[in-house]
């Protein structure tokens, strides 16, 4: 998720001024996209702290409720109490922060500083930052291998990802993937890191035990594949090509795509609802796309406008409650708090 991307066209905020006037008049269906209506009803909108500047990334601790919230144009995280839906801390000094993952196996957070080219780690009792570790050229996204304790980090612009040691919070390797890197993901069937090498239009497959691409697979009609999200039991890859604004999806058994599908405009964040089979698709665009994944089957629900800058989303599988921080609502940040409409 790179602030300088040429993805964020005139096509894209001249879609964003056409369609903000609709959605001010259909908070909660969603109508006006590309096809159809969400089925999503909003059951909060909270004020977020701040100013009206870009958020990047989210990452939920179920368990005590705690969703921590990227402010990448306030250099901040913010930390959400989904029980109590009221913010209860702001983390200041994480330079230009994208990517943010709370690790439960450690109890800890990370968060990526593009500004400062490193891997912040918090502890997410405290709320206090207790590690700053060299984090390659643009951090970005980034996934925990829990067996062998090491957390890997999309360097977007050096093409690599870095691999920190959570022991010890230092950097002990640098695995070369080529050109510009998307999202990182941990496998838990195969145990291994996928990450996108969006220039080649491949999925890159790293084994942790000895840090090394040991597979690249070649994504057909992949054009900027940047988001990724890995369905472990169906043994799927989704991926978000900002590039076409495809998403594709991946048989991660026989290594083939077995379906593409048009998405909302410069998709960026994927989020799953295991329960309900829900892939959320979020766009740079304000638009967002839901899908239904049965097994390997995979069919559209639909895209329609959602909100301003509308890019990233975390689900609350326990409640299926929806979390898309916004940029600017009336001049202010905002978390919109959605549900399944029933």
């Amino acid at each position: 998720m790179n602030l300088d991307k040429t993805k964020r066209s005139r096509k894209s905020a001249l879609l964003a001024a056409m369609f903000a006037q609709a959605f001010l008049l259909v908070p909660c269906s969603y109508a006006g996209g590309a096809g159809g209506t969400l089925p999503l009803t909003t059951v909060a909108n909270v004020s977020l702290p701040g100013k009206a500047t870009r958020w990047d990334y989210a990452s939920l601790n179920a368990k005590r409720h705690h969703l921590f919230l990227a402010h990448l144009g306030d250099s901040t995280v913010v930390v959400f109490d989904t029980a109590q839906r009221k913010v209860i801390a702001t983390i200041p000094d994480v330079s230009h922060v994208h990517g943010v993952l709370y690790v439960p196996q450690l109890d800890r957070v990370y968060a990526s500083a593009t500004g400062t080219d490193e891997v912040v780690a918090i502890d997410a009792r405290t709320f206090k930052i207790i590690a700053r570790t060299p984090g390659g050229d643009y951090p970005d996204g980034m996934a925990y291998a829990p067996g062998v304790h090491k957390l890997y980090v999309s360097d977007e612009h050096g093409g690599t990802d870095t691999v920190i040691d959570t022991a010890n919070n230092k950097r002990i390797a640098t695995i070369p993937l080529g050109w510009e890197v998307g999202n990182t993901q941990y496998d838990p069937a195969s145990r291994h890191i996928f990450a996108n090498a969006q220039t080649r239009g491949q999925l890159a497959e790293i084994n942790p035990a000895i840090d090394k691409v040991v597979a690249r697979i070649n994504l057909p009609g992949a054009k900027g594949n940047h988001g990724l999200y890995i369905d472990a039991p169906a043994r799927l890859a989704f991926i978000a090509c900002e590039g076409n604004d495809k998403l594709l999806v991946l048989d991660l058994a026989n290594r083939k795509v077995l379906a593409s599908f048009n998405v909302a405009q410069d998709p960026d964040v994927l989020a799953f609802d295991p329960m309900l089979g829900w892939l959320y698709v979020a766009g740079e665009s304000g638009q967002v796309s839901l899908f239904k994944v049965q097994g390997k089957t995979v069919s559209a629900i639909a895209t329609a406008w959602f909100g301003p800058n509308a890019h990233v989303v975390a689900v609350d599988p326990a409640t299926h409650a929806a979390y898309f921080p916004l940029k600017a609502v009336k001049g202010n940040p905002m978390l919109r708090i959605t549900r399944p409409r029933t």
